[in-house]
């Protein structure tokens, strides 16, 4: 693992890359952002870009209560239950 902390703007363009491995991450149900970095093998630091764009863009949801740590859960927002 490197101890060096990569540029935002690197991180952020590998959001699309990305999506995948969380979604499949948050298919047993939802997750903080460190237990998703767990799941994926990635630093909680990036995991928050990518799930905060995911967010901004309608693939992830976050649930309105912290857990007892003060992180919120996210789950993968289905599409097809949209009204």
């Amino acid at each position: 693992m490197t101890t060096s902390l990569r540029e935002p703007r690197e991180i952020v363009r590998e959001e699309p890359l990305m999506q995948r491995p969380i979604l499949e991450a948050l298919a047993d149900g939802p997750l903080t952002v460190p237990a998703i970095a767990e799941r994926i093998g990635h630093p909680a630091r990036e995991v928050v870009f990518w799930v905060m764009g995911m967010r901004r863009f309608g693939h992830v949801v976050e649930l309105p209560e912290a857990d007892d740590d003060g992180y919120f859960l996210y789950e993968a927002f289905d599409k097809g239950d949209a009204s």
